[in-house]
């Protein structure tokens, strides 16, 4: 969980070079989010973390937070394993 965050957090940090984010900044509510870069994260992680994104899987509760996006790479790499 903790190289999943530190991942996510080292690509985010491209982006947000003016804020340090914290595990439960909405990065949506901050205005910082685009369809370009939705795009780009939902590219990244399944690169980064061999997931497969599924139409159900694009809820925007699941990218809204670093928190919530390391617990929901984390349970599609359990779906993968098990």
């Amino acid at each position: 969980m903790e190289q999943s965050k530190a991942k996510i957090k080292m690509f985010l940090s491209r982006f947000f070079k003016s804020r340090e984010l914290q595990d439960e900044d909405d990065i949506f509510a901050l205005g910082f989010v685009n369809s370009l870069f939705a795009m780009q994260l939902v590219m990244f992680l399944e690169k980064e973390f061999n997931i497969v994104m599924e139409p159900g899987d694009l809820d925007i509760d699941h990218f809204r937070t670093i928190k919530a996006i390391v617990n929901f790479v984390d349970s599609k790499a359990d779906v993968n394993v098990s």
